[in-house]
């Protein structure tokens, strides 16, 4: 068994009214929901320097969290030196161009070989951070643009300008289906009570508002470009599908067949070309510099597997 002190600030922006038990697992990331409980109710936790051991007390931000976990050593999400592809760098922010198939953090089915364990690496002090500094997630497989904050108050600043919706994400993506014309996808989402993995789009659900415009129209499917009014999970394949025009390639939200034989067309082609993700690419972002408060935006180009997914779409009679 090991010790090891963690601390950490609650933000004021965000987590206001939530409980402790809630908050925890936001501002370390590397622990579950479930160790914070268990060591809750050992005393293990400190808020504002006084010992707490109710898991619902309600936190108002801006308590100082202190707590002395008791862990396996298989728990602990060690340092890895995994390439970073860095787009921009300065004192308190990060922009990472993300691969598809590199993991954001440890979870089920991936306990490492992830972000968080490369940024672990490279910053030898950004565990300190909420989510070690990591601001906004991408899927797995779908590839671009992440902001990661190198210190706290950068993170606190970030956060407000995401949930203020201050900052501008825009995606590119291939879907099945020829689009008439651009539109925006205002439905509500939830995850799916069956299928956990699963988001869906229900009254019940999160407000979610998804803009998006054709860049190019083919034969069987079409190029588009997406712009985020909101941030939930899996959103932008779970509005696609919605208004049945699914990602091409998505594993998850497949959707409609648009004839069986262009069906089988595309499966063969993506397994040709061993592309087996869905076809969206995170290429734009831009928002407020935290500290400096100049307007900052970065652009990058598709991945080439998307680019050698136009080009067959091209060619497709």
């Amino acid at each position: 068994m090991n010790k090891k002190e963690l601390n950490a600030d609650v933000p004021y922006i965000g987590l206001f009214g939530k409980r402790l038990d809630q908050i925890l697992p936001k501002l370390f990331i590397q622990y579950s929901r479930s160790c914070f409980k268990k060591w809750i109710l050992m005393k293990n936790v400190y808020v504002n320097g006084k010992v707490e051991n109710q898991p619902d007390k309600r936190m108002l931000g801006g308590e100082k969290i202190t707590i002395y976990p008791l862990f396996e050593k298989n728990l602990i999400h060690l340092p890895q030196n995994i390439f970073l592809n860095i787009v921009y760098e300065d004192d308190n922010i990060l922009i990472i161009n993300k691969p598809a198939g590199l993991v954001v953090h440890p979870g089920a089915g991936n306990k490492d070989g992830t972000i968080l364990n490369a940024l672990l690496y490279r910053y030898k002090n950004i565990n300190s951070i909420p989510r070690c500094g990591i601001v906004h997630r991408l899927d797995k497989n779908t590839s671009g643009l992440m902001i990661v904050a190198k210190t706290i108050i950068s993170y606190v600043k970030l956060i407000e300008l995401l949930k203020k919706r201050k900052i501008v994400r825009e995606y590119q993506a291939i879907v099945k289906g020829k689009m008439i014309t651009g539109g925006t996808v205002n439905m509500p989402i939830m995850r799916h009570p069956l299928k956990r993995t699963c988001m869906m789009t229900h009254p019940l659900g999160k407000k979610s508002i998804t803009h998006y415009k054709i860049i190019y129209r083919f034969k069987f499917h079409t190029h588009i470009i997406l712009k985020l009014e909101t941030g939930r999970t899996h959103q932008i394949r779970t509005h696609m599908l919605h208004i049945r025009y699914p990602i091409l390639g998505d594993p998850l939200y497949s959707g409609i067949n648009y004839g069986l034989k262009n069906f089988k067309e595309d499966q063969n082609y993506l397994e040709k070309c061993c592309f087996f993700r869905q076809a969206l690419h995170a290429h734009y972002i831009k928002f407020i510099h935290p500290i400096t408060k100049n307007l900052m935006s970065w652009t990058i180009p598709l991945p080439q597997d998307m680019q050698d997914l136009l080009f067959y779409l091209s060619k497709r009679k």
